[in-house]
Parts: structure tokens; C-alpha cells; sequence
């Protein structure tokens, strides 16, 4: 029986020699980054998606939450979202006129798609940090309960929400306490609210229009107790909550705020590093670094990052506000 034995080596495997898929090792290394901050970000929606729906009956209503625009008042529910998602992808279509203008060696033009890229990404950050200062605030005020629900009010004429300056009582001695020379500043670790407990009830108790309302949804509106219920129910109130922190939240279920401030929180870093990075390579474009190099890959590399960015927000916009 004949044997034939071959030997050698097979080229062009691959083809891409020591640029796969004709990706430099920068972009390359970028589209690593992005597949492994996409699992990080598919992990913290998930969990969000997780919670909302095992709480879904107690879970605060986005469009009753996000209600503020800067420098106006009144109710504008998600409108200044809007104007921040808006802003966001506006910028990502600024960075694809700047890599574009980078494939034809464009210097001025790539100038001024980088310049109005970062500037998108600054009036974004900005946003952010107000909606946190906004959220973080507070609006309205609460109770919390014994068991840990959160009890807002109502008028029971216009069924609008009601806001404890609306109606909780003054009692001069709980004034007192609350004043700086006395140094009672803090109760269980956290800053004493605008109004004590005995204040709020005080207040509910003489105002016949006052109704509770509680966090649990029912056909997309929470549950508004009787007069009577109302009265009843203040007897578990157990502290007045004013904002939100990672450990009370007047909207209603402390998750909410927790998701909100890592999710949110968590992109906003990603936006801020993008504003940083961009910024540093909008000074290598005015100072002709990439035109003496014959190409503008740093900013297709920096362009890939900030369209990621871009899409995560969208998620982040569908299912944290919109769902």
C-alpha cells in the first residue's frame, strides 16, 4: 500500500496577517472594550428589568417622577429627557460628519464636527447632574411607614399630588429643634427633613382635602385611600422622607433610586470619559498631529466609543423612563 506523506504550510489562513479583518490593533482593541462594556451594561438593565417586574404593583411611574424642566415650573413629564436623549444623538451625528471629514484629511471640518461633538456631550453631562441634583432633592415629600412603604398625598378635590408645604402644620417647639444653634441636624444618619413627622400628621389630620396615596399601581395609577383609610393609615407612619438617596426614596420603592443612580450614574461617567477623551483629541486635530500622521484613525477609534455610548443611552431611555 503507497503512503504519500505531505508537508508544508497552507497560507492566507486568515488573511489578515497582523491586521485581522484589516482592523488596526487600536480598533481592534476598542471593539474589545465595547463587547465587554456592553455585557456590563446588559447585566445592570437586566437586573433593573428583573426588579421592576417582580415589584411591578409598587414601582414609582417614570412620567411622575421625571416631571422638572430647568428654570420653568410645572408638571412636564419626561419632557426634559427627551431633550437630553435628543442632544445625545445629535452628537453621535456630529462624530460621523468629524470621522468622515477625517477619511478625506478634512482638518477644518473635523475642528468643528469634534467641537460641536463635545459640546453635546458637556449640555448632556450637565443635564444629568441637575436631574440627579432634582431627583436627589425631591419635590413632594413623603411618609414612610413601619414596614417600609412610602405614603404620598393628594387633594382630594383636583387629585393632583400635594406637597407637605402645602399643608403639614407648623408647631413652634418642632421648629426650634430643627434649628442649626441646636445641632439636631440628623436622625438615624441622614439630614432632618423641611418638616417633622408630628408636623406632616398635624397637618393631614386638620386639612379634610389631604388624602394618602399609596405605592402600589393599579391600571397605571397608584392607589388613592378614603378620607377615612387615610386616616387610619397614619397611624404606621413611622418618618418623613424628602428625595431620594440609595437608601429612601420618596417616589416609592428604594430600588428605584438605587437602579437610577447606578444605571444613570454609570452611563454619565461613560459620557463624561467620552467629553475628556474627545476633548483631547479636538487639541491634537488643531495642533495638525493626525494630518502629519496621513490619517485620522484617533478619531474613528473615539468616534466607535461615543456611538456605543449613544446606543446605550437609547436602552437606558427605553426601559429605565419609557417602559
Amino acid at each position: 500500500m503507497d503512503s504519500t506523506v505531505t508537508t508544508g504550510t497552507e497560507e492566507n489562513v486568515w488573511g489578515g496577517g497582523n491586521q485581522p479583518l484589516g482592523a488596526s490593533y487600536g480598533k481592534m482593541m476598542m471593539w474589545f472594550f465595547i463587547v465587554s462594556d456592553a455585557l456590563t451594561f446588559s447585566g445592570f438593565l437586566a437586573a433593573y428589568g428583573f426588579s421592576r417586574f417582580k415589584f411591578i404593583e409598587t414601582w414609582p411611574i417614570a412620567d411622575e417622577v421625571f416631571t422638572h424642566v430647568p428654570f420653568f415650573h410645572g408638571n412636564f413629564p419626561m419632557y426634559y429627557v427627551a431633550f437630553m436623549t435628543f442632544v445625545l444623538i445629535m452628537s453621535s451625528v456630529t462624530m460621523v460628519l468629524a470621522v468622515d471629514a477625517g477619511h478625506k484629511l478634512q482638518k477644518t471640518k473635523v475642528i468643528w464636527y469634534m467641537f460641536l461633538t463635545i459640546i453635546g456631550g458637556a449640555i448632556f453631562v450637565g443635564s444629568q447632574a441637575w436631574e440627579w441634583a432634582t431627583f436627589i432633592k425631591g419635590d413632594y415629600g413623603a411618609i414612610e411607614t413601619k414596614g417600609g412603604r412610602i405614603l404620598q398625598f393628594v387633594d382630594a378635590n383636583s387629585g393632583e399630588r400635594m406637597a407637605l408645604r402645602d399643608f403639614a402644620a407648623t408647631i413652634p417647639s418642632e421648629r426650634v429643634d430643627h434649628e442649626k444653634k441646636n445641632g439636631v441636624w440628623y436622625y438615624e444618619g441622614e439630614a432632618l427633613p423641611s418638616y417633622s413627622l408630628n408636623e406632616v400628621l398635624a397637618g393631614v389630620k386638620s386639612n379634610s382635602n389631604v388624602l394618602i396615596r399609596t405605592e402600589k399601581v393599579v391600571e397605571g395609577h397608584k392607589t388613592v385611600l378614603s378620607r377615612e383609610e387615610t386616616l387610619a393609615k397614619l397611624k404606621d407612619a413611622r418618618l418623613v422622607v424628602e428625595g431620594a438617596n440609595l437608601v429612601r426614596n420618596e417616589y416609592g420603592s428604594r430600588l428605584f433610586a438605587d437602579f437610577f443612580f447606578f444605571i444613570t450614574g454609570f452611563h454619565g461617567f461613560h459620557v463624561f470619559s467620552g467629553v475628556v477623551i474627545n476633548c483631547i483629541i479636538f487639541f491634537n486635530v488643531i495642533l495638525g498631529t493626525y494630518e502629519r500622521r496621513g490619517h485620522y484613525e484617533m478619531v474613528e477609534k473615539v468616534g466607535l466609543y461615543w456611538h456605543f455610548v449613544d446606543l446605550v443611552w437609547v436602552f437606558v431611555f427605553t426601559f429605565f423612563y419609557l417602559v
